[in-house]
């Protein structure tokens, strides 16, 4: 099995080492590279291809959040996960919208963390339906909210009934099984119409999805 590789980017020199001492034990994971601010971000991923990057949101000359709005506009870019040591900060959320896969704090345990990266190389985003929830209610957006309601409606109208009705479920936090009961269809079927809607919105995973139907005002108390 090939080693997922995996580049770590954050501005202490500490957490850096304490992350590559972590997935040093994890023999389906190679850290390929570091990264001390997300200024250097774009000439390491074109130089060592990861599948995953490691993000830190606080650094000095380029925030993470700006690294990875850069990142994931690239062509064939790799998943980013976001370091925070807050769970309900404005720059997670922004990152969340700009495509990363999901984040972890800083004080998670190890295993926990090396677990993440395996998720999200494998397609799954490192954010439970529950923390999905919490983060958008507690956060606001970082834009006006009619602009970004009529933006959103917008963006939603272009999906088939179908498959508004399955992007609104997957906002209201549930699973595709929950998903499947609620609008009598098979789980096949769900996720079918999760990929669909992501590819029809040029989406790049079920958080997005999330992030778009509380925007458009679509879900329970909006």
């Amino acid at each position: 099995m090939t080693a997922i590789r995996l580049l770590i980017v954050d501005d202490d020199p500490l957490v850096r080492a304490g992350l590559t001492f972590m997935f040093g034990a994890a023999e389906d994971i190679e850290i390929v590279g570091e990264a001390a601010d997300g200024s250097e971000v774009d000439a390491q991923v074109a130089r060592l291809h990861p599948d995953v990057v490691l993000m830190d949101l606080r650094m000095p000359t380029l925030d993470g959040l700006s690294a990875t709005e850069a990142l994931r506009a690239r062509e064939g870019a790799p998943e980013v996960i976001v370091l925070t040591t807050f769970h309900a900060d404005e720059q997670v959320l922004r990152a969340l919208r700009a495509g990363a896969a999901g984040f972890v704090l800083k004080d998670t345990a190890p295993g926990e963390i090396v677990e993440s990266v395996r998720r999200v190389a494998a397609g799954t985003p490192v954010l439970s339906p529950t923390v999905t929830r919490q983060l958008i209610s507690k956060v606001s957006g970082d834009d006006p909210a009619l602009d970004r309601r009529a933006r959103a409606r917008t963006r939603m109208a272009e999906l088939a009934e179908r498959e508004r009705e399955v992007a609104v479920e997957v906002g209201r936090g549930r699973s595709n099984a929950e998903v499947a009961a609620t609008l009598y269809m098979s789980v096949p079927t769900v996720k079918t119409h999760v990929s669909r809607i992501m590819a029809r919105l040029g989406l790049n995973n079920r958080v997005q999805i999330a992030l778009l139907a509380h925007d458009a005002g679509l879900l329970d108390g909006d």
